[in-house]
């Protein structure tokens, strides 16, 4: 029997917004995919929120932020408790992307849409599987199992394969990749048997992709014009997925003696640029097979980079000697290292921005593709500086009068952690007597003396950390003023440690920079599109996140040559793709179900029996009324044909009924 499936297209369908999507099996509901646009926009949160604690279970199919960025929310704000599942890499390039982000937004602006906590709490649900191991779920979706098929677009990237034990075969597959690149195998997505149902990304439908090797010698050449002219190049990349090639592609050419680029410096900056690096070394086995046979032959992890320098914060930057290649996170130029550097080298006609990444229309990265350089453009800067004096002032007399505050509600207990290790040590030297008598006496009033508390030292693993204030040299000028010599600067302090603050201003920025888009997506093109539709021709097809045009190249093309149905929905749209067209879920009264006689059968207790069908307001959920079943009629007997239903129309049906599902055959 047939599986009742809907399909509600939260975000990305007819345009270019992160992928989100619900998928509902029955009684399971999966959410495929929980992106989030660079501006953060609350509208597909809204839409989610109505349906947080109907969903069973959370399918992620890449790493980086338009794929699961709205998960710590979800988690943290938001209240979603189910199980996520996500491929090894996935999992650990996942949060590296989510702390990145974290502490790029953090640098700029007081951002609270969620934490670090909140990217734990979400990462602690995931359940990591591997390649081709099969899943199956319990609960509300026995029956119901997963599969992670490889994607080829970033590393742990999957396609998903659910499927129901003899019917339903779905399969979801968004950003993946046909060819084959230096790390990472590309996807056999055109090798798979025939799905019942296809949700098929079409970003580039009507892209065609330039070859690998025209691809590399643009992005060489680039490098190499803007190096000997002693200019710098800024490549804006992402945190941890598409990064990982460019990175490995570059390190190898330094290698390379005869290239002549060994003098110049390679950066990579990111906050978590270590961490991305050691995890790239530990997942191997889930790269291309060439690099695979490397490692275990010549016993060299090809992510060991001898010419890369890591660095993660701007004053680790700056101290780098130029000329220099960095590769930057984020590629949308919207936050994140790439945009202050792009603020700093845009000016000059020596530098080269190679953008490697469509972003989303209206980031800064997308604007820079479509209109080039040679033109002036309005920015909006924001950074973190620290708080001047009177602001200090204040923030420190608000600290203040927090900490009596706090005090007062608790007066037995110390203000502060120095000052309970204080009382502690105190404590440990006097009798149980003299305890006793001092807590008595710390109720009653005392005179005002001058307190006196020793401060706790701090150690880290090379001893006591040493304070660079006390270092500071002052000296006295003519007019008896202390002037502070070697004075930190903003750069060598973390503004998130110290009393900061926000600032934004608008800045006219003159675009000289040459301005170079290189496709390194590792997205397969319109033509692959087309030869997967023809290779699976899937009994359903629905086509999402593309924009109008490439969603209508690859409909048409599917509505022609596959004899299917093909579906295109818009963003809030529910579409009902059961396969058998005259099959509705329907809910029965306790008065009914009481009634019924239920016998075993071989998937569970079945009972048949003839009612009445009345449609229950405009909701797609039907309902019984409560009459006494009649004789039992022939298994298959057609009472009537489907006709347009109305709020009173009502008629009479052959029903089955099942512990585990409710079906309404007309």
């Amino acid at each position: 029997m047939a599986s009742i499936i809907k399909f509600y297209t939260l975000s990305g369908a007819l345009d270019e917004s992160p992928p989100c999507y619900l998928l509902q099996i029955d009684e399971f509901k999966f959410l495929l995919d929980c992106g989030w646009d660079e501006s953060f926009s609350m509208g597909v949160v809204n839409k989610l929120k109505r349906y947080i604690h109907q969903i069973d279970a959370v399918l992620l199919s890449h790493p980086d932020r338009f794929h699961l960025g709205l998960l710590p929310y979800l988690v943290g704000k938001c209240g979603l408790n189910c199980p996520v599942y996500a491929t090894i890499p996935v999992y650990q390039m996942g949060q590296m992307f989510m702390y990145d982000l974290h502490e790029s937004l953090c640098n700029v602006k007081d951002f609270s849409l969620f934490n670090l906590d909140d990217v734990d709490a979400a990462f602690d649900k995931v359940i990591q599987v591997k390649y081709n191991q099969i899943v199956s779920l319990k609960g509300k979706g026995i029956g119901l199992s997963i599969v992670a098929l490889p994607a080829g677009h970033m590393v742990g990237g999957t396609i998903w394969r659910i499927s129901k034990v003899g019917e339903e075969d779905i399969v979801y597959a968004v950003d993946f990749n046909h060819k084959n690149e230096r790390h990472l195998n590309g996807s056999n997505l055109g090798r798979f048997g025939r799905p019942s149902l296809l949700i098929l990304d079409c970003f580039n439908g009507a892209y065609s992709q330039p070859r690998r090797r025209s691809r590399d010698e643009a992005l060489i050449t680039c490098i190499f014009t803007t190096l000997r002219v002693k200019g710098n190049v800024l490549v804006a990349i992402d945190t941890a997925g598409r990064v990982l090639e460019l990175i490995h592609m570059l390190d190898q050419l330094w290698r390379n003696k005869e290239s002549g680029l060994s003098g110049y410096s390679l950066v990579f900056l990111t906050t978590v640029s270590y961490n991305t690096v050691e995890f790239a070394k530990s997942q191997i086995e889930w790269m291309s097979d060439k690099l695979i046979k490397s490692f275990e032959s010549a016993k060299n992890n090809p992510f060991f980079f001898k010419h890369v320098k890591l660095c993660h914060n701007m004053n680790d930057f700056n101290k780098v000697s130029e000329p220099k290649v960095v590769l930057a996170s984020n590629s949308d130029l919207e936050s994140g290292f790439s945009r202050e550097v792009f603020i700093m080298w845009a000016s000059n006609p020596k530098n080269s921005i190679i953008l490697v990444d469509r972003t989303a229309p209206g980031t800064l990265a997308r604007d820079l593709i479509d209109d080039g350089n040679d033109r002036y453009i309005k920015l909006t800067v924001k950074k973190r500086v620290p708080l001047d004096d009177n602001e200090l002032d204040e923030y420190n007399i608000k600290q203040k009068s927090e900490k009596m505050e706090t005090s007062k509600n608790d007066p037995e207990s110390p203000d502060s952690e120095d000052e309970q290790e204080t009382m502690r040590g105190k404590h440990d030297l006097l009798e149980d007597d003299d305890l006793s008598s001092l807590k008595k006496s710390s109720k009653q009033e005392l005179p005002l003396m001058f307190p006196y508390y020793e401060e706790k030292l701090k150690f880290d693993p090379y001893g006591v950390i040493i304070k660079q204030e006390d270092f500071i040299k002052f000296e006295t000028t003519s007019g008896d003023t202390l002037v502070q010599q070697n004075k930190l600067s903003d750069e060598e302090v973390d503004l998130c440690d110290i009393p900061s603050k926000c600032v934004e201003f608008e800045q006219d920025i003159y675009v000289a920079a040459k301005i170079v888009h290189i496709d390194f997506e590792g997205r397969c093109d319109g033509e692959f599109l087309k030869q997967v539709v023809l290779a699976l021709k899937p009994r359903r097809l629905i086509l999402i996140r593309g924009n109008p045009y490439s969603t209508k190249v690859v409909y048409n093309f599917a509505k022609v040559f596959i004899d299917s149905n093909v579906f295109k929905p818009k963003i809030g749209q529910c579409l009902n793709v059961t396969s058998v067209s005259h099959i509705y879920q329907v809910s029965l009264t306790d008065s009914l179900l009481s009634t019924i006689n239920l016998t075993k059968g071989p998937n569970g207790d079945l009972a048949y029996i003839n009612a009445k069908l009345k449609l229950k307001g405009h909701d797609s959920t039907m309902e019984i009324d409560n009459v006494e079943p009649k004789e039992r009629a022939k298994l298959d007997d057609k009472l009537f044909t489907l006709e347009p239903l109305s709020e009173n129309v009502s008629f009479t049906f052959n029903y089955f009924y099942s512990l585990n599902t409710h079906w309404c055959i007309v």
